[in-house]
């Protein structure tokens, strides 16, 4: 299978470098000294246990530019959201007649911008479940056993391009499901992540500073009520225990529990504001469900989300 992978970070080089272990032909696309580090050391995943290096050859090729890939059978969405307005549009040379493009980004309607300039038709919506991160040039880190992605097609139908995907994706030791109830498997994440994103994000502490304070708690757990809520009146069948079960995967590792969206904002990065609290509050509105919690957390970070 011919993959590109748009946003070769810790995420996209993590899946992009196990793709071209398993033979499948991997183009990264990187900038600056990440692309360069790539080109001329391999890739480079250090896990728990060993050192990962994927030479640029045969199964592996990293560029700045997607228009010299050409059209590929499929191409991984990684990129933060708010890199999407430069990012998506460079992608249309790689995107061919029988190109499927799996959006692994964050929140439950960021597959919706891709879905608007490549194709409704082109875009898959998904969720990666793993510990990455980027250490240095053409360097990543990937940290504990959790591996996985969940996609599907939107409206939930079961089609040839799902299976070769998952195919593709079990060969590579990538733990995949192929999922008819993609939009509850978003929604479940989604609660998870902007509830942890954005009390944090807003805090500026971790959760295993906040979680044990009460005060923070009692946000905490109405912060992920007021998301069940709202995804309850869109019309996604989540748990009955959705919330219970959250706070108690919280509690079981705190420690481990880091949000990139508090990274962002502890450094003057940019933030994936509207692809998470924001995503909550326009869903809130569609849906006629109130968001005073996550109203105000955007309203809050909403003069940080371009950054310092």
């Amino acid at each position: 299978m011919r993959v590109a992978v748009m946003g070769a970070g810790s995420i996209g080089g993590y899946f992009g470098g196990m793709l071209a272990r398993s033979g499948n032909q991997v183009t990264l696309i990187a900038r600056g000294e990440h692309l360069q580090a790539i080109r001329d050391q391999g890739l480079r995943i250090q896990t728990d246990s060993k050192l990962l290096t994927i030479p640029c050859g045969d199964n592996l090729a990293a560029t700045a530019d997607p228009s010299e890939v050409g059209p590929v059978d499929l191409a991984l969405l990684t990129v933060k959201t708010y890199q999407n307005n430069v990012a998506i549009p460079a992608m249309l040379p790689m995107v061919g007649t029988d190109t499927t493009v799996l959006c692994l980004q964050n929140g439950v309607d960021s597959y919706q911008a891709a879905a608007e300039v490549l194709g409704e038709d082109k875009v898959l919506p998904g969720a990666a479940y793993i510990e990455a991160a980027r250490l240095g040039p053409g360097l990543l880190k990937q940290s504990g056993s959790v591996v996985r992605i969940a996609f599907g097609e939107a409206d939930g139908s079961n089609t040839e391009r799902g299976g070769a995907i998952l195919q593709a994706l079990t060969e590579a030791g990538i733990i995949a499901q192929f999922r008819p109830d993609i939009q509850q498997t978003l929604w479940t994440k989604f609660l998870f992540i902007a509830t942890m994103a954005g009390v944090t994000s807003l805090s500026r502490e971790t959760m295993a500073r906040i979680m044990p304070r009460q005060e923070w708690r009692r946000v905490i757990v109405a912060c992920m009520r007021e998301i069940e809520g709202v995804a309850r009146a869109s019309g996604i069948n989540l748990d009955p225990n959705i919330v219970e079960n959250t706070v108690a995967y919280i509690e079981g590792d705190l420690e481990d529990m880091h949000a990139s969206m508090h990274a962002d904002i502890m450094s003057g990065r940019p933030l994936e504001l509207e692809a998470l609290n924001g995503a909550v509050v326009r869903a809130g509105q569609r849906a006629g469900v109130a968001t005073p919690i996550n109203d105000l957390i955007y309203a809050a970070l909403k003069s940080f989300a371009a950054g310092s």
